[in-house]
């Protein structure tokens, strides 16, 4: 057999092995996508009428001048930027300490996944006890540190509101990252790290000059993921803020939720939707692009 032969094998068995999972995503995935894609096109109100009525472009271009809708984006920006930078940045130091041998190195990684395996509901609870202005531990620490002088309403406050979700995303979701990393970091062989010394590197030089250009699969798939959970945050907001104080903390998941639920909007809700979806698609397009290119590069 040529090893064309083999190859073209390989692939039409990996296809036979891939195509139920597709077909079954399909289903769960792609009936309500559609569903949204088509009802955008329509208005479907159920507090002012009943019937669905076609309205073409309507609801997208309401959506261009809706300013709360730009307000619950930028919010959207703004965390899953500064999560993803505070949960790669921490997460790669706890990778590279979880990476080095130690006693009871094992039960540390145990631990270690902890708050990312605990329920999110339950850590924004906690949380939000924590930022409590009069009986949350925080103001009590600070206060006892005379950081500041008065207990300061970290949820109430439209200026402390935004750090305070993005400080309890990083502690709940860092260790993902951190054994995201862990992964690549076991992968790399010690052999290069002995040669680079012999030939007189420093171990800051073997870190930029080895571990970050074979990591960097990982690295970007560590953002991939993270990037589609916190544009798409939703329990921890709400159980956190409710997205207040005045839409300081309203995501675009939060705004969704409040047109279809509370508005009962439905044909805009499936638009703004669609728009969501088409973001994340876009991004998700790119980051691929940019993992085949890094994984060529490394071959």
């Amino acid at each position: 057999m040529t090893q064309d032969y083999i190859r073209q094998r390989e692939k039409r068995t990996g296809w036979m092995l891939v195509i139920p999972a597709v077909l079954l995503l399909l289903l769960v995935y792609a009936f309500p996508i559609l569903r949204a894609f088509w009802l955008g096109f329509f208005t479907e109100n159920l507090s002012t009428n009943l019937q669905p009525e076609f309205s073409g472009l309507e609801n997208y271009g309401r959506m261009m001048q809706d300013g709360r809708f730009w307000q619950s984006i930028g919010n959207t920006a703004i965390f899953t930027v500064f999560s993803l930078l505070f949960e790669l940045l921490l997460g790669l130091i706890i990778a590279l300490a979880l990476d080095q041998a130690f006693r009871g190195r094992g039960l540390v990684r145990t631990i270690a996944i902890l708050p990312w395996a605990l329920p999110t509901a339950l850590i924004a609870l906690a949380w939000r006890w924590i930022f409590n202005a009069e009986f949350g531990v925080w103001n009590d620490i600070l206060l006892r540190l005379q950081i500041i002088g008065n207990p300061v309403n970290w949820l109430g406050d439209p200026n402390w509101a935004m750090v305070s979700v993005i400080a309890a995303d990083v502690w709940k979701t860092t260790s993902f990252v951190a054994i995201l990393l862990l992964a690549g970091l076991q992968s790399i062989s010690q052999d290069l790290y002995e040669a680079h010394s012999i030939d007189g590197a420093t171990p800051w030089q073997s870190f930029r000059q080895i571990t970050l250009p074979l990591i960097a699969p990982q690295i970007l798939i560590a953002m991939l993921f993270r990037f589609a959970q916190a544009f798409g945050i939703f329990d921890l907001i709400q159980v956190m803020t409710g997205g207040g104080p005045g839409g300081a903390t309203e995501m675009v998941s939060i705004y969704i939720y409040a047109t279809v639920m509370r508005y009962l909007d439905f044909g805009y809700g499936a638009a703004l939707v669609t728009v969501t979806f088409l973001i994340l698609i876009i991004v998700v397009a790119l980051a691929g692009l940019g993992l085949k290119r890094l994984q060529a590069d490394t071959e």
